[in-house]
């Protein structure tokens, strides 16, 4: 089967000097969710934009559905298919009204103008904010501007959905309900962010990179268990993987332990399904006697 998306030896090198991406090769399969982690700076973004043909002349090669990337009118007849939520809201909402936002995408498609009032109320809907055609943008909350940017992708249809630090800056009730609406896309996924939590609920697959390099690939539990692995790549192992290992060899006293089990899906790269579990205790300090065993993360 043909990827989605694939990329072959693909460089990049700003205006500045600074090399952003050296020779990356990376496939990902249709309706895959694959995540980007790394510290800032290891190139996640810069390929986001590559993928959605923001950045100029390629060096390398980049496919999508088995069509190349790599001359404007290509990257003008994916646009539709290929849909990229900024990491900075106010990036990507720069018209009068909600509503004008959610239809520019459509309409520089040229998608007929009753079409277009169908996506956006249809965009609108999905995202939670029907009733908002005529706020302005830069009035809204930070969760709703948000909202906003994915119902602007939303209207576009795309087969692909790019997000770049999607629940950055944002409070825990706004943070769930883009996640809930992450989960939510029928489509392929690539995600960026530093957000361990989203990565344990969405992802399939964790791409680490480095210094514009990758330097892991594979299931989430595996990559973010590794600490040697996370500390010579500028990253730390999450704070709750830590905290369930370090119950887990008995590193913390309890007063009274509950057995959970949090088993994690995935897949393998040959598409396989498969799962890994963390046991852990959960400290009670009342007095029963009961043995629980819990499931938790996403289940493909």
């Amino acid at each position: 089967m043909t990827p989605i998306i694939e990329i072959r030896d693909l460089s990049f090198t700003y205006e500045s000097g600074v090399k952003a991406l050296r020779r990356v090769n990376l496939t990902i399969d249709k309706g895959e969710t694959v995540i980007f982690i790394g510290p800032n700076g290891a190139g996640k973004s810069t390929l986001l934009l590559m993928m959605r043909g923001l950045l100029g002349k390629l060096d390398g090669r980049i496919r999508i559905s088995g069509r190349p990337l790599d001359h404007p009118e290509q990257v003008e007849a994916l646009a539709g298919r290929i849909g990229l939520v900024f990491q900075n809201p106010e990036d990507q909402l720069f018209c009068p009204t909600v509503f004008d936002d959610v239809a520019f995408g459509p309409l520089n498609m040229g998608v007929a103008p009753e079409r277009v009032r169908e996506r956006v109320a249809a965009a609108l809907r999905a995202v939670g904010l029907v009733g908002y055609e005529d706020r302005v943008p830069h009035q809204l909350s930070g969760g709703e501007k948000r909202r906003v940017s994915l119902a602007t992708v939303y209207a576009m249809e795309p087969d692909i959905l790019l997000l770049d630090e999607p629940t950055s800056h944002l409070d825990p009730h706004a943070r769930q309900e883009v996640i809930a609406l992450i989960q939510q896309f029928p489509g392929t996924r690539v995600i960026a962010t530093h957000d361990f939590e989203l990565i344990l609920k969405v992802a399939e697959r964790v791409v680490l990179f480095h210094k514009g390099q990758i330097e892991a690939d594979g299931c989430p539990i595996e990559v973010l268990t590794d600490e040697p692995l996370l500390k010579a790549n500028g990253l730390e192992m999450p704070l709750v993987v830590r905290y369930l290992m370090a119950l887990h060899s008995g590193e913390e006293a309890s007063l009274h332990e509950h057995e959970h089990e949090h088993i994690y899906h995935y897949h393998t790269h040959e598409g396989k399904k498969a799962q890994r579990s963390l046991r852990h205790s959960h400290i009670h300090s009342h007095d029963h006697d009961v043995d629980h065993t819990h499931g938790h993360g996403r289940q493909s």
